[in-house]
């Protein structure tokens, strides 16, 4: 029966049942970009902005920062011509003396840095040599698969904490000195906790490190990893070429015009890749370090911005531009939908 016929198609049919969901026709907000939506935009983003930049520039100009580069000043003249060779030679005299001036006064603590340049930590082979699970715990002692070339000793026996990166810690020294005082550098608390917590295990202590080909610092064989926080600063990769890391503290406040004196132990090879070496004294603020990227960035977007503004606000005085009718708009029709379309 035709009646029949129709049912049965009607019954098999895999059309959705009609609503304004499924049909994506549920009433939406549209923005229609006028002139005064758009200047008041710019106008908002550059009254905030500029502010925001202004006081984060102010608050990296009131941080001291003192940079020094040494390494071609801790050369002895006699070896300027051929560094690599002065570097290496393990009887040559490594120690160095600088002296700078305290330009404005420096409150506690002032932090050290070491900066490196032209120095690729990111690099693919030299970020995977390392074993993570090693570092945890002492029962993975010889898992040193990732870490060649620096797994293990000629004798075959596990090298702790293997690896390319923990070989090629950064071993400069440094000693401070004011008026003929000391100061002490507190080299407590420069590691994340979470670093010092989680990722280097109280039970695993060095050993066969920088036995037979040594290329940075030694470690303290009767000290754990998760407090030897040197190892642990290098240990983070740096995602630049050039970059600092923390070596310790100053916690005594420095004065205008004092004159310090460093006594460094030139012993980092950077001259085999020319790279360079520079100690950083810096104090911080609310913001950070020193930094006025930040604050010039804000200043900048938000100058653009009121600058648009301006230009389109004269325009639209000077020439404006009739608008047309937005009732034309699709979304603006009265139409009614029908089930059957």
């Amino acid at each position: 029966m035709p009646g029949s016929d129709s049912t049965a198609h009607k019954s098999k049919s895999r059309r959705p049942k009609y609503s304004q969901f499924s049909q994506q026709e549920l009433p939406a907000f549209k923005l229609i970009l006028t002139p005064g939506y758009v200047i008041s935009t710019f106008i908002v983003v550059g009254l905030i902005f500029v502010p925001i930049g202004l006081i984060s520039l102010f608050a990296s100009e009131t941080v001291v920062e003192i940079v020094d580069r040494y390494d071609n000043e801790c050369i002895p003249k006699d070896f300027r011509d051929n560094r690599v060779e002065f570097i290496k030679n393990k009887q040559t005299n490594k120690s160095c003396t600088r002296t700078f001036t305290v330009p404005k006064q420096m409150k506690s603590p002032i932090f050290i840095y070491y900066q490196l340049e032209n120095f690729y930590q990111n690099h693919r082979r030299y970020v995977k040599s390392r074993s993570d699970k090693q570092l945890q715990s002492k029962k993975n002692a010889a898992h040193i698969r990732e870490c060649k070339p620096m797994g293990e000793t000629d004798n075959k026996d596990p090298i702790i904490p293997c690896g390319l990166i923990a070989w090629s810690l950064f071993n400069d020294t440094y000693g401070f000195s004011v008026k003929g005082k000391d100061l002490k550098v507190n080299k407590r608390d420069i590691a994340w906790g979470s670093d010092k917590n989680y990722k280097f295990g109280a039970d695993v202590f060095p050993k066969n490190f920088q036995v037979g080909d040594v290329g940075g610092k030694s470690l303290n064989s009767s000290m754990p990893l998760s407090e030897q926080e040197d190892l642990i600063v290098w240990m983070r990769t740096a995602a630049l070429s050039t970059f600092r890391k923390l070596y310790g503290k100053i916690e005594d406040d420095l004065q205008a015009n004092d004159v310090i004196t460093v006594v460094i132990e030139n012993n980092y090879n950077t001259y085999d890749f020319k790279g360079t070496k520079s100690l950083v004294l810096s104090t911080t603020s609310w913001i950070g370090g020193k930094n006025d990227f930040l604050g010039v960035t804000f200043i900048t977007i938000g100058g653009i911005c009121l600058f648009l503004a301006i230009t389109f606000i004269l325009l639209y005085v000077i020439k404006p531009r009739p608008l047309g009718d937005p009732s034309y708009l699709s979304w603006n029709r009265n139409s009614t939908p029908t089930p059957g379309r």
